[in-house]
């Protein structure tokens, strides 16, 4: 069976029994993954009463984390490339979990950022591996409506954190090591995600055919009783085979037929980076600087923070009726316009508002992001293309938590969301002059 028709077969299929249930494992590995990416967020003003620390210390932690998720972007990508889609995901949710806990017993600064540093290898590795697998296992027409729904559920972690932080880090100087105990509750996604079916796409590639087929007649046995009408119609492909037994190198992203869009989304990935975690990352802190108490800023913080999944929502409705590249684009430019009127606002109603607005648009771009990055790059390098782009955008941000603190230190509040701004103009700028259109089209015909 050639990877074409294998391709043609796994577009045409209904959601059917083993896609639910690797919605379920998804939402469930997100939901904790994205509790845990925020933990530090939201304890972090905790951390700097309890210990006396300032700003630039919150900065380093921070950074830590993000070189930590570099790290797994990049190992995470190869690994799953390497072992399977489905192998790569349980290592990583281990990983993110465990060390997750063991920032709840950090003694000092150091102790925390090495704590954060592993953590992040966990998170962005599952985060590379879990993105790859729906954009090859859920049919051309709806991956990224099923993108958009699994972290609808996933993006809950985050305004569940912010809840539990509300309540536990006030509580007393130990309360911010309760809200890291609530990320390490990852590990019980592994129980849903052994029941996941490898990536047909994955196995064909690597000499498993008779694997491979065996997992695609059987998600069209489970759809034999789904009406014909319900099966998503496979856009035209090129017919093309593959040869399952070649390696491809990690330059084969910077060949001519692949480079201008690696380096498309190196530029979108380090710019979304530096102005997602530049907002989400820093508002609870910001907010305790401008003057707010530590209850009202974890307090306005969490009422913000109930529109993340809300844009995951609006973005599985929106992410297949318009074309990605111009759906990408838009985003960032309503991101930047609404992080601006945030920063410029000082009443509470005022920045509920605008604070609303930008969570619920970064997290509609991220869903589009998440779906329209490893659509890309070919099966072959596929994760390994997630990995890095991605990963390079982590190893940014590790310079990001100082540039923050350096602006807020030298120009004040607005200059940081003028900042963000920017970084959010860039992307639009970078996706919509070189991006790629892939909205409704089978992955081989991308390519």
């Amino acid at each position: 069976m050639s990877s074409i028709s294998l391709s043609e077969r796994m577009d045409r299929l209904p959601i059917t029994a083993a896609h639910r249930t690797a919605v379920i494992a998804l939402a469930f590995a997100y939901f904790f993954e994205f509790a845990d990416l925020n933990t530090f967020a939201f304890a972090a003003p905790g951390v700097m009463k309890a210990w006396g620390v300032a700003v630039g210390s919150v900065a380093f932690i921070t950074s830590a984390s993000f070189g930590g998720m570099f790290l797994g972007a990049v190992s995470g990508g190869w690994l799953a490339d390497a072992v399977g889609r489905k192998r790569g995901l349980i290592l990583t949710i281990s990983c993110y979990a465990l060390f997750s806990l063991l920032n709840a017993a950090s003694w000092n600064v150091a102790s925390l950022a090495l704590f954060r540093f592993l953590t992040g290898v966990g998170l962005s590795g599952m985060t590379v591996i879990a993105n790859t697998y729906v954009s090859e296992f859920f049919p051309a027409k709806v991956r990224g409506k099923y993108m958009g729904r699994i972290m609808t559920v996933g993006l809950l972690g985050i305004p569940a954190t912010a809840w539990i932080a509300r309540a536990v880090v006030p509580m007393a100087d130990w309360g911010w090591r309760t809200v890291f105990v609530w990320g390490s509750l990852g590990l019980f996604a592994l129980a849903f995600v052994a029941r996941m079916k490898e990536s047909p796409r994955w196995l064909q590639r690597h000499q498993r055919g008779a694997q491979a087929l065996e997992i695609v007649d059987e998600l069209e046995a489970q759809s034999a009783s789904s009406p014909q009408s319900a099966r998503p119609a496979a856009a035209p492909v090129r017919q093309d085979a593959v040869d399952p037994g070649q390696r491809v190198p990690l330059a084969r992203l910077f060949e001519p037929g692949e480079r201008r869009r690696t380096y498309t989304l190196l530029v979108a990935w380090v710019f979304q980076t530096l102005g997602f975690y530049g907002f989400v990352a820093w508002v609870p802190t910001l907010l305790v600087k401008h003057g707010f108490s530590i209850v009202s800023s974890l307090t306005y913080s969490a009422l913000i923070a109930v529109c993340n999944p809300l844009g995951a929502v609006l973005a599985s409705y929106l992410v297949e009726r318009f074309e990605r590249r111009w759906y990408l684009t838009v985003g960032g430019i309503l991101i930047a316009a609404f992080g601006l009127g945030f920063g410029l606002s000082f009443q509470p109603q005022a920045i509920l508002v605008f604070g609303a607005l930008v969570t619920l648009c970064i997290q509609a771009m991220a869903v589009g992001l998440y779906t329209y990055t490893p659509e890309l790059f070919p099966t072959e390098v596929r994760s390994t293309g997630m990995g890095l782009t991605y990963g390079i955008g982590r190893l940014a941000n590790v310079v990001g938590p100082f540039i923050v603190s350096s602006l807020f230190a030298a120009r004040g509040y607005v200059s940081v969301f003028i900042y963000i701004a920017g970084c959010w103009l860039v992307v639009s700028a970078a996706i919509g002059l070189f991006g790629t259109l892939t909205t409704g089209r089978s992955l081989e015909a991308i390519h």
